[in-house]
């Protein structure tokens, strides 16, 4: 079977460029298995969409590594490699090339992958975080923590052991189940882990999924995005004022403790980076500019509606899915709206 022709994109190119210092992080604070993991979901994506252009005549589009960079970095570092394949494999078949491929998808591909593992395998999604890695070489000098022969004399003194660490809580499940927030400063820099009491009890603190956890690299790969105009900045701004309004609101004006302060709104789970790389994508998000502000704006609440509410310690994936579902029709209305304040019907 022939090759299909590959479809360049600058703008892709620019996202993985972006994707870069994320992935660096997430190797120095989990390990060289993030590599095998990046690997697995490129293999697996390219292959699918190259399976399926072939069939129709089409090109494979650099999109395609997009999605599968996004996608993997979403997971948690001791993801199976199977699960891997299994979510990006879905995510091209049922979120783009059903759609009619690049362009034409409605919902953003990584995100789909993403949840259809998540409600799937949810034990293996849920319940294998680990601490990250720290100080020099970090995890460039391990495979992963779960490889480990020797845990950390900090989890060792406190009599813990290689299950222990393996099945820790993130920073968001620690704070909703044992009510333990973690420092601010752990999260704007990655090194997420340590020891915690609860009802006397000591409590591993694991970090989250490999491209959440450092918010600086993230906002480095934010800064380097809105310069070279590949992410429209509307959409990363308005999901973040959204999260913090709603936050305010309930914690500070409603008085609900449940919700968390705003740092850690903003800093913890998967909040910035999908504001940053997953709310942008150009084909699923909305074209008009108050369209992307409340589009932006309408994901930010329902992420902290999510965390609030709902069993979902996280619940970004959901929240983008549904923000994609009412993205056409946001366009819609408005020039609908526009048109009639004109007194012209709109196209």
């Amino acid at each position: 079977m022939k090759l299909p022709p590959i479809l360049k994109q600058k703008n892709m190119v620019r996202v993985l460029h972006a994707l870069l210092p994320v992935a660096l992080a997430g190797v120095y604070f989990f390990g060289w298995r993030i590599v095998a993991l990046l690997a697995v979901s490129v293999v697996c994506g390219f292959c699918t969409e190259w399976y399926t252009q072939s069939r129709k005549k089409g090109k494979v589009s650099y999109a395609v590594f997009v999605t599968a960079a996004l996608y993997s970095l979403s997971l948690p570092p001791t993801t199976p490699f199977w699960i891997t394949a299994v979510g990006i494999i879905v995510a091209i078949l049922f979120g783009k090339e059903v759609f009619g491929g690049f362009g034409k998808n409605v919902f953003n591909p990584a995100i789909v992958g993403r949840a259809f593992v998540y409600v799937s395998f949810p034990i293996e999604l849920t319940g294998r975080f680990v601490p990250v890695f720290s100080g020099l070489p970090g995890g460039f000098g391990h495979w992963s923590f779960t490889s480990l022969k020797q845990l950390p004399a900090a989890l060792t003194q406190a009599g813990l052991t290689v299950a222990d660490a393996v099945t820790a809580a993130t920073p968001m499940w620690s704070r909703r189940d044992f009510h333990y927030v973690t420092d601010w400063l752990q999260l704007l820099l990655g090194n997420i882990g340590g020891v915690f009491s609860f009802n006397t009890a000591p409590k591993v603190l694991a970090a989250g999924s490999i491209g959440e956890v450092s918010a600086i690299a993230i906002a480095c790969a934010a800064l380097y995005l809105i310069a070279t105009k590949t992410a429209q900045w509307r959409l990363t701004v308005a999901t973040l004022l959204g999260a913090a309004a709603v936050t305010l609101l309930l914690r500070h004006g409603a008085g609900i403790d449940a919700v968390p302060p705003l740092h850690f709104t903003l800093l913890s789970g998967a909040l910035l980076y999908g504001a940053v790389f997953m709310v942008t994508d150009p084909v699923s998000a909305p074209k008009l500019p108050l369209s992307q502000w409340i589009y932006g704006a309408f994901i930010g609440v329902m992420v902290v509606f999510f965390r609030y509410r709902s069993i979902f310690a996280g619940g970004l994936g959901f929240s983008i899915l549904l923000g994609n579902m009412i993205a056409p029709s946001l366009d819609l209305w408005i020039k609908r709206l526009r048109g009639a304040k004109k007194g012209t019907a709109a196209p």
